[in-house]
């Protein structure tokens, strides 16, 4: 073969990676969530096209513990994760920042019993499906609180999430600690709601936490992540049955029970995340130096976490 064919041929192998027109290719942000009622304006945003796929990809996620692992490999740049597995992966050496908080939970976390149990005392000796994560590990120690019981008068049962109304229609658990959707998916199986967040306010808060380098490889693909999420979460609050009927689908719920877990939460609008995150003293701050009091008595954490730049407020729109 002579040598301008190959010249020919190894260009035209190369062209794939070529960017057309002299543009630089953008880097490519991708974020991990678990299905979540408050995690799903960021999918309501990639539905109504206000993501560019180049940019950002979500990718959904088995487990929080998933997401975890992926962020501390560098396989993932950021993901929805609940305040204290922020706060566990950055003892283990990963630097997240909290770039948004989505929402506090007020009822939507939950367990859910058999109808038999009526009392929290009666969950003594009884099976409790949990999965290993620090939110749900939480829970569990709050309800037994609550109770009156030790941690060894009940049976822990490892479930992920996705088993949990399987696990309780096979009669494999009394109990199980859950959310939103799976909840809802419990009651249609008889199951009924023993103990939920509002009893522990304020301890269960979902942020958006990106690794530090990533931010900084690609700031302009968060703000358009933050913003996005901001206008379907304004599409939300506007339009509720059509981003309902969007948002329904991908939760395995019907339009009315959506509408119903949505109460479950409360949802941080651009004034609350200001407030959240900025200022000389910002709120997430103190809802994470409190919740780290809870979690090193139960050997969630095994130091003080050092809360410096855990909140990250400059992708917020509005900000630089």
């Amino acid at each position: 073969m002579d040598r301008s064919r190959r010249r020919l041929l190894a260009m035209a192998a190369l062209a794939p990676l070529m960017p057309l027109g002299g543009c630089a290719v953008p880097p490519l942000t991708r974020v991990g969530s678990i299905v979540w009622i408050g995690y799903e304006p960021l999918f309501l945003a990639r539905e109504l096209g206000f993501y560019d796929p180049r940019r950002l990809r979500l990718v959904e996620m088995p487990s929080n513990t998933s997401s975890l692992m992926l962020l501390a490999t560098g396989d993932i740049e950021a993901a929805a994760l609940t305040l204290d597995e922020c706060l566990l992966a950055r003892e283990g050496g990963v630097d997240l920042r909290a770039i948004l908080v989505f929402d506090y939970s007020a009822g939507a976390d939950v367990v859910m019993a058999h109808p038999d149990i009526r009392r929290l005392d009666e969950l003594k000796g009884r099976r409790i499906g949990v999965e290993e994560t620090a939110a749900s590990a939480l829970v569990l120690a709050k309800l037994l609180e609550h109770a009156g019981l030790a941690p060894h008068e009940v049976e822990k049962v490892r479930l992920t999430s996705g088993r949990q109304v399987e696990a309780y229609r096979g009669k494999q658990v009394d109990a199980v600690v859950s959310w939103e959707p799976f909840a809802t998916q419990l009651e249609s199986e008889g199951a009924r709601r023993l103990f939920d967040s509002r009893a522990i306010p304020g301890l269960l808060v979902d942020v958006l936490a990106a690794r530090a380098d990533a931010l900084e490889e690609a700031p302009d693909n968060f703000r358009e992540l933050v913003a996005g999420h901001f206008k379907a979460q304004e599409h939300l609050q506007s339009l509720p049955d059509d981003a309902l009927r969007r948002m329904a689908p991908r939760l395995h719920l019907s339009h009315a029970d959506a509408r119903m877990a949505l109460q479950g939460i409360r949802m941080l609008d651009r004034a609350a995340n200001r407030d959240w995150l900025g200022g000389v003293s910002p709120r997430l701050g103190g809802a994470a130096a409190e919740l780290a009091q809870t979690m090193r008595p139960l050997g969630l954490l095994q130091r003080a976490p050092d809360l410096r730049d855990l909140a990250e407020p400059r992708f917020l729109p509005g900000e630089t």
